[in-house]
């Protein structure tokens, strides 16, 4: 069975009981489901604090553990079915089910029900708690803090427009492997908009053009999807791009025929597809 180790949660030595018979290895455990207690916290290519970021998990989202070894967990994502090792000190026990999805690019939390209290976050776009109480324009969640309520929005509600969301990205950091608000890649970027529209989206690239549909280069439109190698960018209208790049070390909107000049210019080559992701695909709230 072949099988890509990126959402594969197992190893010569390891793996999911629910791989047994599936995949080889020496032993197979049972998950243990926590949730993130932390804005955000790295998925890692091992359990060094050193190790390369693959990944990043916002508060509230869901990690199935396998191993826990050297202060790090080893399992995997609940929401995109990533695997890698995070920091155990970033994890709690699963609480209650989310109720809300932080609906903002950020957002700042407070120790008490009063904006001047001790802030907590920033906290990112696409986290999700479970709301307990409310005192005014703030709500209480399961993390032990109070958010602005205008800036949740009830599990299942979604944004409709993924280049909007991606747009109010504008100016964050270009961050290898990350999704929060403050930083992110370039399909850090894609899969936010697509989750906050309601749509299931992998992490990285590659896997990300496997959705929806094929599009015509000559009848681009708002929303499609352009893919290089190892770089992917989100149109905003028949001719620009928006995308997290390293060119730009961030966020920004240029014209997609400049991107494929310069992208191929230094080595990066044409692209090599036009997706558009297609509406029906919608994320559990994990």
């Amino acid at each position: 069975m072949r099988t890509d180790p990126r959402l594969t949660p197992a190893r010569d030595d390891l793996a999911a009981t629910d791989l047994e018979g599936l995949v080889p290895a020496g032993r197979y455990v049972r998950p243990k489901r926590m949730q993130v207690a932390v804005p955000a916290t790295a998925v890692r290519a091992g359990p060094q604090a050193g190790a390369e970021q693959w990944d990043q998990l916002l508060l509230g989202e869901r990690f199935d553990v396998l191993e826990i070894r050297d202060g790090f967990a080893w399992g995997q994502a609940v929401r995109d079915g990533y695997v890698g090792h995070v920091a155990l000190n970033a994890l709690a026990p699963e609480g209650p089910a989310p109720t809300h999805r932080v609906r903002v690019r950020l957002t700042y939390g407070f120790r008490g029900p009063s904006i001047r209290s001790e802030p907590v976050g920033p906290i990112s776009l696409n986290s999700l708690v479970a709301v307990t109480s409310r005192e005014g324009k703030l709500a209480l969640c399961d993390a032990g803090f109070w958010l602005p309520e205008t800036h949740l929005a009830p599990v299942g509600v979604f944004e409709a427009d993924p280049a909007a969301v991606a747009e109010s990205h504008l100016g964050a950091a270009y961050l290898w492997g990350g999704r929060e608000g403050c930083g992110l890649d370039c399909s850090g970027l894609v899969q936010q908009a697509l989750l906050a529209c309601g749509r299931a989206c992998p992490r990285d690239s590659d896997l990300q053009q496997g959705l929806g549909v094929a599009a015509s280069p000559d009848a681009l439109s708002r929303g499609d999807l352009v893919f290089w190698k190892g770089h992917v960018a989100m149109m905003v209208d028949a001719a620009r791009i928006v995308h997290a790049n390293a060119h730009h070390m961030a966020v920004a909107i240029e014209p997609l025929a400049e991107a494929i000049q310069r992208i191929s210019g230094t080595g990066g080559g044409e692209p090599t597809a036009f997706r558009r992701p297609l509406d029906r695909q919608r994320p559990e709230a994990s």
